[in-house]
């Protein structure tokens, strides 16, 4: 699985509001479900429940909170860049400040775990994570996206 098959290039921002944690899941939760149609709130506490098990803030100033909802067709991604990096708990005790969101289908264990694989193969490069920090643009970013996904294809 790649980035390709799961994240919403057309949902991608740069330059997110964040705050703190608790106001950046809310905001991740609110900005997927007008893109998917459905409840934010049932996307919030999908967040807010995985959190409680341990921070996804998984080091390199990146995070991947990551929920299972009930009645999603498909699993969904996007991506946000911060504006201001915020403390997020992280396993290395870093500020987050790129963050991909995943949401899949109840039923989607396997295929959930191959889209958190495919996030941190490209999450774990770290000139591609410069090139994320370094993107002008949505599209510029977008285009780093898409190529460390090629690259990882290769």
């Amino acid at each position: 699985m790649q980035l390709a098959d799961f994240l919403d290039f057309d949902a991608i921002r740069t330059g997110f509001p964040g705050g703190n944690k608790r106001s950046l899941l809310q905001q991740l939760a609110n900005l997927a479900a007008q893109r998917l149609g459905v409840n934010a709130a049932t996307l919030h506490a999908s967040l807010n429940e995985r959190e409680q098990l341990g921070s996804t803030g998984f080091g390199q100033g990146v995070a991947i909170p990551h929920g299972k909802i009930e009645g999603l067709s498909r699993i969904y991604g996007l991506f946000v860049r911060l504006a201001e990096p915020v403390d997020y708990k992280a396993i290395d005790g870093r500020p987050v400040d790129l963050i991909f969101l995943l949401l899949s289908p109840v039923d989607a264990g396997a295929e959930h775990l191959k889209a958190l694989a495919a996030i941190s193969r490209v999450t774990r490069n770290g000139a591609t994570l410069e090139k994320m920090r370094g993107a002008r643009s949505r599209d510029a970013l977008a285009a780093v996206l898409m190529g460390a996904d090629e690259r990882d294809a290769a």
